[in-house]
């Protein structure tokens, strides 16, 4: 299953950790991440802490855990390749993604962050 159709259509937690330019480490929780038809990854973000450590440090990790399965999910390591702030965007895909969601963001400086998937692995296993 491409990663599209998988987040689609799975239902679950998402992290996303990221690092400042001098590693010190940040994790928040994140909703799933629309998958562009160009395989681009994005994520919706609030002008917070996740956001300011990608504009020193673009490498990010992304865990999905599935809802009702034991440590079953996938691993993404991103990079951030660009960022937008069209707040039409953001509200259409926000109403499409998270409609419960639009009201409450409403006046919270927001972005469209792009990443490209470097590696995905298994939630759980897998050592190089």
């Amino acid at each position: 299953m491409d990663l599209k159709a998988y987040f689609d259509k799975t239902e679950g937690t998402g992290i996303l950790a990221t690092a400042d330019l001098s590693g010190k480490v940040d994790a928040a929780v994140y909703s799933r991440p629309t998958i562009m038809d160009d395989g681009q990854i994005v994520f919706i973000m609030a002008d917070r802490l996740t956001h300011q450590n990608l504009q020193s440090n673009p490498y990010a990790a992304y865990l999905f855990i599935e809802s009702g399965q034991a440590w079953k999910g996938k691993r993404l390591y991103l990079v951030k390749t660009k960022e937008e702030s069209d707040e039409e965007k953001i509200q259409a895909m926000m109403k499409r993604k998270q409609p419960e969601d639009v009201d409450k963001y409403k006046n919270v400086k927001k972005f469209l962050v792009y990443f490209k998937l470097e590696e995905e692995r298994p939630l759980v296993g897998e050592m190089k």
